[in-house]
């Protein structure tokens, strides 16, 4: 009985040996295994990418971060009485002040901008610096549609409040010319607007995240129809954002960068990008503005939900992003692993030469490991040249570990090209932006064919 079962148990792991149907099977479980260090490394480029956003957002801290312009925005005191109920429960009248505000009848923008790259040690932020010339006026108080009594108007303690994000980055002591009369701008200081005893509401108080404001004396000419303009010589980091709030804004801005990216409500109605250059002009209206052109009390802050309608701007992005490219690589990891797993398996089959699932193992872990050299180099060189390496490098390696395998150089050299072909055709993907999706699935529509063609030729049953 012993002697009848060992040739069952030896024709039974020849089978096991010989079975293509098992080879395929062990082989996909080791593609699946090979899911584990690939999604480590993608977790690698994620902390790396973080790595290099935590710099930038710490350059840009020393630096400046990013800016957003706001205003002029005119604020007049206005006296209002109103009657209340005394602790007798008899009514008596009390002043209260609050403020009307007035935006621009017309907003002009003009920024020139100089961005650049500082390096911190392997890694980038882009910084800049800007000059922006404001102009624009403003229009008279409407009167009627607010039922304003302009004799309430406490004229002399008018302001005209503008705002910038990160005062860190202000370069210069702006001035502010009202109908050619300059004022020095200073930080806002409500308490010392109003030395009365009268009651003082406090919703001018966060108009921007940081006022800068002047204090024109308005009371010979009781009129807020008057023109300005001023100039701020400022320093930032990322992106150069302006906010709408003109009847009429028109901002123009240009600066020696060749990759901006428009962003916020508004796109330029005229951009153009020549070289290292760009120039980009916004017109816009009222019509498409969260804000009214006037407004008493309430409504008083330009910083919150609303802010966001009404910003625009260009951020300056680094023209290569390695990580990013990098995990759009990592992400067809097990793609290419499989697709050169099926190519080896069909070579087994073509030159009757048996691999050992170890071997396949080995070039799978190559294959993995490539995708580590791909992110060290592209952190020193840039994303092509590192992808020039480690394609060529893994390539050579398991090109000539086949050849010793097989000891079949001309099918080493196939497999080469093969494995070539599949890097090559990642590589014009990842370059790819809007044609990336037809593009990947004519490949693998083409590279399935093949294989099935492959398949056809090759008698499995022998197996």
């Amino acid at each position: 009985m012993n002697t009848a079962e060992q040739p069952e148990k030896q024709t039974f792991r020849e089978w096991l040996k010989q079975s293509f149907m098992v080879k395929a099977a062990v082989i996909g479980i080791l593609v699946l295994l090979l899911l584990i260090p690939s999604n480590l490394i993608q977790d690698l480029i994620r902390e790396r990418q973080a790595r290099g956003e935590e710099v930038s957002a710490e350059i840009a801290d020393k630096w400046s971060g990013s800016q957003l312009i706001q205003g002029p925005v005119m604020v007049l005191p206005y006296k209002t009485t109103v009657s209340e109920k005394n602790a007798a429960g008899k009514y008596e009248e009390r002043d209260l002040i609050t403020n009307i505000y007035l935006l621009p009848e017309v907003l002009n923008i003009g920024a020139s901008v100089q961005p650049r790259k500082l390096h911190r040690a392997i890694f980038d932020a882009v910084v800049y610096d800007a000059k922006i010339h404001t102009t624009g006026k403003f229009d008279a108080l409407e009167l009627q549609k607010s039922d304003i009594d302009p004799n309430r108007v406490l004229w002399d303690k008018a302001k005209v409040v503008i705002g910038l994000s990160d005062l860190k980055g202000l370069k210069n002591n702006p001035v502010i010319r009202l109908e050619n009369k300059s004022y020095n701008v200073e930080p806002d200081n409500l308490s010392k607007v109003f030395a009365s005893a009268e009651a003082v509401t406090n919703d001018a108080q966060n108009l921007f995240e940081n006022n800068l404001v002047i204090r024109p004396d308005l009371s010979l000419s009781k009129s807020t129809a008057v023109s300005f303009d001023f100039d701020l010589d400022i320093r930032g980091s990322g992106d150069l954002n302006f906010m709408h709030l003109g009847r009429t804004t028109n901002v123009k801005a240009s600066g020696n960068w060749n990759a901006p990216s428009f962003t916020g409500r508004y796109l330029p109605d005229e951009r153009k990008i020549a070289g290292e250059t760009f120039d980009a002009n916004w017109k816009m209206t009222y019509f498409n503005r969260p804000f009214p052109q006037q407004w008493i009390g309430g409504k008083s802050s330009l910083q919150a939900k609303d802010e966001n309608a009404a910003v625009f701007g260009v951020k300056f992005k680094l023209p290569v992003d390695q990580y990013q490219k990098t995990m759009r690589t990592a992400k067809y990891a097990i793609l290419i692993i499989l697709l050169t797993f099926i190519s080896l398996l069909f070579t087994e089959l073509l030159i009757k030469r048996s691999i050992h699932v170890l071997h396949y193992a080995l070039i799978g872990s190559a294959m993995t490991i490539y995708y580590i050299l791909l992110l060290s180099f592209s952190e020193q060189m840039g994303f092509n040249i590192a992808y020039l390496i480690a394609s060529v490098a893994t390539i050579g390696l398991i090109s000539t570990f086949i050849a010793s395998l097989l000891r079949n150089k001309k099918a080493a050299a196939v497999y080469a090209a093969i494995i070539a072909t599949f890097y090559c055709f990642v590589y014009v993907i990842i370059q790819l932006e809007d044609l990336a999706l037809l593009f990947g699935s004519i490949g693998l529509f083409v590279i399935v064919g093949v294989l099935m063609h492959l398949a056809a030729r090759v008698n499995l049953d022998k197996k």
